[in-house]
């Protein structure tokens, strides 16, 4: 089976698509194999893991396994906040590949705007040209991080992966992104799946209204704003509707209802608050090692 997707396109040409299937906190052997396993098998094709995910090795099986030819395959990974500068960034790289058992990589992200970010990104901007990695990016940046990135660099950032949902569209980060040519990726495209906004009146009468569920509804809204979303699940239900996505279409009546249950509610915390706090990094620092 191999349901239909659609592809966006980098500032450089390169086609990604829009739907892609999340791995983050996917790391028992048994889930990972039969998530994304039957992922491939539905016909999903982008997968988006990191370093500290954990789980780029049993990546890395699963696509061997499928027997699919790499090229048809997009895959992302990030560098972790302290595998962050020049020589450290090119080494964290090195080893990405080496665990998804590939030669390039298709996207790959600054993780946070931790510090030595700018030196990182010099190393990705090199691997870009040596034709390793196809389109590179950045998750979690702030406008102030991307204004700064883009004084020291040769190359803009093509995309930045964010948080986003119904209720935290990130409406003026997606309107400086589109200026800026950088796509908008959204991760936790449905709120992580808090069960408050699945009851949410406006989302079920629109769900009801397309025969779809709430989830497809959320998916669509995001793909009609132009951004790429990689959805996550164990549900093997849930994995196939989730990719559903382009059998129907949100009139502008309902896009502008769903627009309007912004709340301006991070279902994660403030990826500033995350760099200054001492104490989270630390605890980051053992996790990884």
């Amino acid at each position: 089976m191999n349901l239909a997707n659609k592809e966006i396109e980098a500032v450089n040409g390169v086609k990604i698509p829009q739907v892609g299937f999340g791995v983050y906190k996917i790391t028992k052997t048994g889930d990972f194999e039969t998530a994304v396993g039957e992922a491939i098998k539905i016909g999903y094709r982008h997968f988006d893991t990191a370093k500290i995910y954990g789980n780029e090795k049993a990546l890395g099986i699963e696509i061997q396994k499928s027997k699919i030819p790499r090229e048809e395959f997009f895959i992302t990974s990030k560098v972790w906040n302290t595998e962050l500068g020049y020589e450290a960034t090119k080494k964290a790289f090195e080893r990405t590949c080496r665990n998804l058992n590939i030669e390039y990589i298709d996207m790959y992200l600054i993780h946070f705007a931790a510090p030595s970010y700018i030196e990182a990104w010099r190393a990705m901007e090199e691997l870009y040209l040596e034709g390793k990695i196809k389109v590179i990016g950045v998750a979690n940046f702030e406008v102030q991080h991307l204004e700064r990135l883009m004084k020291h660099s040769k190359i803009t950032p093509m995309i930045n992966q964010i948080e986003t949902h119904p209720e935290f569209p990130q409406d003026e980060l997606h309107n400086y992104l589109a200026k800026n040519k950088i796509l908008h990726e959204a991760w936790a495209p449905l709120g992580q799946g808090n069960k408050e906004l699945f009851k949410n009146t406006v989302l079920k009468e629109i769900a009801s209204h397309h025969e779809k569920t709430v989830a497809q509804v959320i998916l669509r809204w995001h793909i009609q704003r132009g951004i790429i979303i990689i959805p996550k699940s164990s549900n093997p239900k849930r994995i196939k509707e989730n990719i559903q996505l382009f059998d129907f279409e949100l009139s502008s009546e309902e896009m502008k209802k769903i627009s309007q249950l912004n709340t301006g509610k991070r279902y994660s915390h403030s990826p500033t608050g995350y760099m200054v706090n001492p104490l989270y990094n630390k605890i980051m620092k053992m996790f990884i090692k």
